[in-house]
C-alpha cells in the first residue's frame, strides 16, 4: 500500500480530487500555504494500493497545469522609494510524494 501526498495550486485543486474520485481513489483535502508566492494551495492525501499509483499519478499530472503569471515585486528602489514592476513567474503543476504504508487501518 501507498500514501500520496500531492500539492496543488487552489486552482487545480477541484480538477484534481474530482478526477481521482471518478476512479474511486479516496481523497482528504487539506487548505495549505507555501511556495515562493506564500499562495494558497491544496494537500491531497491519497491511500492506494500499490499498482494504482501510476494511473493516480496521470490523473494528477492531467489535471494540474503549470501556467504564467505576473505578480508584483518590489526588489527595485528607485530615487528613494521602492519601485514596484511585474515579474512572470511559473505557477501551478504539482509536487508528489509517494511514500510506502506500513500499516492501514480503519475503525
Amino acid at each position: 500500500m501507498k500514501l500520496i501526498l500531492t500539492i496543488v495550486s487552489n486552482d487545480d485543486s477541484s480538477s484534481v480530487s474530482s478526477a481521482l474520485t471518478k476512479e474511486d481513489y479516496q481523497v482528504t483535502r487539506l487548505a495549505t500555504t507555501g511556495g515562493f508566492l506564500r499562495a494558497g494551495n491544496t494537500t491531497l492525501i491519497v491511500g492506494t494500493e500499490d499498482d494504482k499509483v501510476e494511473r493516480a499519478i496521470e490523473l494528477i499530472g492531467s489535471e494540474s497545469k503549470k501556467r504564467t503569471e505576473i505578480v508584483p515585486s518590489t526588489a527595485s528602489y528607485d530615487i528613494g522609494r521602492y519601485a514596484s514592476f511585474p515579474v512572470e513567474v511559473q505557477v501551478g503543476g504539482a509536487t508528489i510524494f509517494v511514500l510506502d504504508v506500513e500499516q492501514f487501518l480503519k475503525l
